[in-house]
């Protein structure tokens, strides 16, 4: 018996760590996806927009299961539950990393053999067709169809983390007492900041492997081609096995636990202890399904008109979705922003969005001991919150500064004299010194020139001769290097795009350093508000950001981003793939010009948020210490933006 209370004693410490385990699990899970979708979208060469529907589909799978987990949850077997989820978030991140096993070998976009000689390359041969060019009908790429099982994946993945933070926390602060609770909370909220940091690790290091791992010799690309693929499926069988870990635990704890601190008497302590293990209150085991949910419904309408009614409530429901929708669509395709805008690698671009969270973890530890020691009320809390907020977004224009100039490509964004181009067409691509030479325009195979310009393909540079194998090799005798207007020794060009200039590198040390004192800001003003809300009215405000923000933004941000495509890829049957060079000024106005038009307007019912608060505020002042007291009822609870932020950054980091 003495043994048993012993187990009993620490099970409360057993749960938390299992539960912080399964936070890093599926915080991790969230990061790794997120930083990998770049690599998605070119292993089946499909557009940002069907990626963005891809990256929403964990919002699908959570409100697939969010109401039942929200009102049927607390009265079942909670630590099974949460066992299932894990196991469930397992099984979906298997699904995701299925594909790479049915479709065989990532097929490179290329005319070059890393093997052949220059008497059978892509070159420039006067009045003969150089080479065979994908056929003109567009077929279906064998394996195409296959990122379907990532989307069911992702769908999967999001029923499974469901019930993982709410049956947690519910579980958690049943037992917990009132002055551990906080600890407690705080090693969750600490472990949705080391999760995400580990997923972004392993989406740096998967990154830089090739997909096809041992296979690096017998390509001609580098990682920073367009056309490299990270060993994506790699790091999501990791993920996979991490979340299989972290159920395991749960199936083995009880139903319910006594509360910490209940009594101090041993013989009592352990009486109670037995009674609620057995069945833990057989009247409600008895209770049906139908009892549960119909005692439920009872209370849903009148609280729902409630909630709707409450005007604090539904602007903040509109500053959610709108400044969720910003974050969650920059957040998304960040990776690719700092590929495209600055030339840097997928593994490279990864592990610097890694450095953002502890930045917002930090952020987020001062805004609450900020609330604590000077003891804010809703309406001051919402104006410092506001304030700082509003510092940040105007800062955030500064990024507009941190440009580099477009990469010249012959025919796309300069011409074959090196004079920068107004407009692109596919004609564009052809000049007087390859106009003979018969070159496909479906093809991108890069080449950078010894004049600094790069061609979409050694033929298109009238390249008429090569040297040399797999990435060393050189291509000789190139008539549209020669005939640019840049003086040039040679007349030779080498694979792959040109090297960015100087000046790019420390405009990307400028935006990161930005970007960092942003997340900085926007998490100690996303701290400055009371979490007022109660169960149901989160749930309410959690779905509305995942209906009107979580899903449709990477969506609509995927297909702006798809309009600035200069040159897509071509897959073998001659169908479009995925796009390989994008225009970044475009883009770049696109990227940061749409979050700032979602905060500027979200700043509207922030303004109507203050102006209730204050008039409140007066007319309360004849009672005293009434605001101190009973802030504003289900008030802000600003703290699921802030998770999102960190959980992406957990939600997105989390995203999840």
């Amino acid at each position: 018996m003495l043994n048993f209370l012993y187990v009993l004693l620490f099970l409360s410490q057993i749960f938390l760590l299992a539960l912080s385990f399964a936070y890093v699990g599926k915080t991790m899970s969230g990061a790794y996806m997120n930083s990998m979708y770049t690599q998605i979208e070119k292993q089946f060469n499909i557009p940002a927009s069907l990626v963005g529907i891809i990256n929403g589909s964990f919002e699908i799978g959570n409100l697939l299961l969010i109401a039942f987990v929200s009102y049927f949850g607390a009265k079942l077997h909670r630590p099974r539950i949460i066992a299932l989820g894990c196991t469930i978030l397992s099984f979906g991140c298997l699904l995701i990393s299925l594909p790479h096993f049915l479709m065989g070998r990532y097929h490179i976009e290329s005319s070059i053999s890393p093997f052949e000689n220059s008497s059978v390359m892509p070159l420039c041969f006067v009045n003969q067709s150089s080479f065979s060019s994908p056929t003109e009908k567009p077929l279906t790429e064998p394996g195409s169809l296959l990122w379907i099982f990532v989307m069911i994946g992702n769908i999967v993945r999001g029923m499974g983390e469901t019930p993982i933070m709410p049956l947690g926390i519910s579980y958690l602060e049943d037992f917990a007492k009132a002055e551990n609770s906080p600890f407690y909370l705080g090693c969750l909220h600490t472990a949705t900041v080391i999760g995400p940091f580990l997923g972004f690790l392993l989406g740096s290091f998967c990154a830089e492997q090739f997909v096809d791992v041992g296979s690096v010799n017998d390509i001609t690309i580098t990682v920073t081609d367009a056309r490299w693929v990270g060993a994506w499926w790699l790091g999501i069988l990791i993920c996979a096995s991490l979340n299989l870990l972290a159920g395991i635990p749960f199936w083995f704890l009880p139903k319910s636990l006594v509360k910490e601190g209940e009594t101090n008497k041993p013989e009592e302590f352990s009486k109670k202890s037995l009674v609620l293990l057995q069945e833990n209150d057989k009247n409600e085991a008895k209770q049906t399904m139908y009892e549960i949910a119909k005692g439920k419904l009872y209370y849903f309408i009148p609280f729902l008109k409630a909630l709707f009614r409450n005007p604090v409530y539904m602007l903040f429901i509109c500053i959610t979705v709108l400044q969720f929708s910003a974050f969650n669509g920059m957040i998304s395709f960040m990776p690719k922003y700092l590929e495209q805008q600055f030339g840097k690698s997928a593994s490279d671009a990864i592990f610097l969005i890694g450095t953002f969270t502890f930045f917002i973890c930090i952020g987020y530890f001062f805004g609450g001991l900020f609330m604590k020691k000077f003891k804010t009320n809703t309406s001051q809390a919402a104006t410092m919150a506001f304030w700082i907020s509003l510092l940040e977004y105007l800062l955030y224009f500064a990024a507009y500064w941190t440009i580099c100039d477009t990469s010249p490509v012959a025919g796309l964004t300069v011409s074959y004299e090196g004079i920068e181009q107004v407009s692109y067409a596919e004609n564009t691509l052809l000049a007087g010194c390859n106009s003979n030479c018969n070159c496909t325009l479906k093809v991108w195979d890069p080449v950078c020139g010894d004049n600094g310009i790069a061609y979409v393909s050694p033929c298109l540079a009238g390249c008429k001769a090569s040297r040399g194998t797999g990435k060393h090799m050189v291509f000789e005798n190139c008539t549209c290097v020669a005939a640019s207007e840049f003086l040039s020794q040679n007349v030779s060009a080498i694979l792959g795009q040109c090297d960015r200039e100087e000046n790019c590198d420390k405009m990307l040390h400028y935006f990161l350093i930005l970007s960092l004192v942003c997340s900085f800001i926007f998490s100690l003003s996303a701290m400055s508000l009371k979490p007022e809300e109660k169960s149901f009215g989160v749930g309410i405000h959690g779905l509305a950001s995942r209906v009107f923000a979580g899903i449709p933004s990477p969506i609509y941000f995927g297909a702006l981003i798809d309009t600035t495509c200069l040159k897509w890829g071509t897959m073998s049957c001659g169908g479009e793939g995925a796009c390989r060079m994008y225009d970044i000024v475009t883009y770049r106005w696109l990227y940061l010009g749409l979050p700032a038009i979602l905060r500027g307007v979200s700043y509207i019912p922030c303004a109507l948020i203050l102006l209730i608060l204050k008039k409140k505020l007066k007319s309360s002042e004849s009672k005293a210490g009434h605001i101190m007291k009973k802030p504003c009822s289900v008030n802000f609870g600003h703290i699921f933006l802030c998770e999102k932020f960190v959980t992406f950054t957990s939600e997105l980091l989390d995203r999840h």
